[in-house]
Order: structure tokens, then sequence, then C-alpha cells
């Protein structure tokens, strides 16, 4: 009886010092700063391997609502929905080596919304101030891929007005899947109602359709073969409207 008598006493201390420990509950919104980062390795073994990887890096704005909630002593859960908007436009440069005109130039336009789940454990380092370490999944669904390709043959050296030719390329969302699951990791600091989150999603899935290149002009498979990741880092900050 004693034997029992203790064990419950220790649980009710238990139970007690998590409920006692557990973080308030909080509805807010964040905003920060994304850089979707897409990923293309085609290994083939006729050419150098780095000559198959390219990476294509956009920079954008991301803004979202987030509920945050803790279970017990510390550990918890983030889950919210986001915008993202990002772009890439590259400098003119000459379409041959042998000559500057005409130039060229390339821009990416990308739409994004993502739900994502992290579980994450805070520890108060003063009064109402955390830090927090969090991982979990994401799934992306883009919106909206747009490229376009400008053209443009510079005649200033002979004293004539310069002309611009601007035109639009095929879909970029034909080659590349509307879903994309992403893990992510990071950290982050909360004084109060405010709070600070940085991190980066690893790409699980690969975001291409197809899975060999295809010749542009006949259309015929090629030997390499299509994979690759969409990562992302982010950064945000933000505060919760309703916090208990």
């Amino acid at each position: 009886m004693k034997r029992l008598l203790l064990t419950i006493s220790l649980c009710a201390m238990v139970i007690g010092a998590m409920a006692a420990d557990l973080p308030k509950q909080g509805f807010g919104f964040q905003i920060g700063y994304a850089q979707p980062t897409l990923r293309l390795n085609s290994p083939e073994v006729m050419y150098p391997k780095d000559s198959l990887v390219n990476t294509v890096q956009l920079h954008g704005l991301k803004v979202g609502v987030v509920y945050d909630g803790s279970f017990a002593l510390g550990f918890g859960t983030s889950i919210g929905i986001n915008y993202t908007f990002a772009t890439k436009t590259t400098g003119w440069q000459p379409a041959s080596s042998f000559s500057r005109y005409p130039e060229t130039r390339s821009s990416l336009m990308y739409h994004q919304v993502e739900a994502f789940v992290d579980w994450q454990y805070k520890f108060e380092i003063a009064k109402e101030t955390y830090l927090m370490l969090y991982t979990g999944p994401t799934i992306q669904c883009g919106i909206g891929l747009t490229e376009k390709h400008e053209t443009r043959i510079d005649l200033s050296n002979l004293n004539m007005s310069t002309k611009e030719d601007r035109y639009t390329s095929d879909d970029p969302n034909s080659v590349l899947r509307r879903i994309n699951v992403t893990w992510g990791v990071g950290a982050g600091f909360q004084y109060k109602r405010y709070f600070l989150r940085g991190g980066y999603d690893f790409g699980l899935i690969n975001p291409y359709k197809n899975p060999q290149f295809t010749n542009v002009i006949t259309g015929a498979s090629m030997d390499r073969n299509t994979r690759g990741r969409l990562d992302q880092w982010e950064i945000k900050v933000g505060m919760y409207l309703w916090y208990r």
C-alpha cells in the first residue's frame, strides 16, 4: 500500500510539474525572407559530373499565419500556412562568345503556398524569453511559375537607338511537379509575443516530371537522368495576436 501511495504521489507530482511548465499558446502572423533553391543533378558517364550540376536560387518574400502550442515540459508543435513569392533575373549576357550582339537575359517568377507542421522544443532562458529548436515536414504547392527571356541589340556605339525584343518562354510548369514535400530543421528565439525563426528545408522528392532530358528539336529522349531537389532557406519574424 505504501508503494502504491508513493507511486500515485510521484505521478501526481510529475503531472503537476508538467502542467505548471506548460508554456502559453498563441496564434499570429509571420513575415520574412525566403530563398527557394532548385537543384538539378543529371549524371552521365560521358561528361564530367560538375558540368551537369545546376543550381538556381530565387529570392523573395514569405508571409503566413501560425499557431504555436505546447504539450508538456516545453515540447510542442507549430503549424501554419505560408505564401512565398520569389524571383530571379540574370544580367545581360552576350548570346555568343564571338560577339556582344545580341545580348540576352532571363527572369523567373515563382508563387507557392505551403502548409507546415513543426515539432519543437522551447526552453526558457529568462522570464518569458525562450530559445527553440524545431523540425518537421512541409507540403508545398506551386501555384505559378513563369519564365521570361529578353533579347536586345545594343546600337549605342553607332549612335542609334537601342532596340529590345521581348518574348515569354514555354510554361516551366510543364517541366516541374506542382507538389513538393520537404523536411526542415531550424532554431528560433521568442520574447513575450514576438519571435524570430530561421531554418532550411530539404526537398524529399524529385520535382522534375520527366525522368529523362528531351531533345528540344527532335523530341527524342536523351541518355541523362533528370533528378534534383527543391530546397528552401528562410528566416521569419512574427507576432502572436492571441496569446495565453
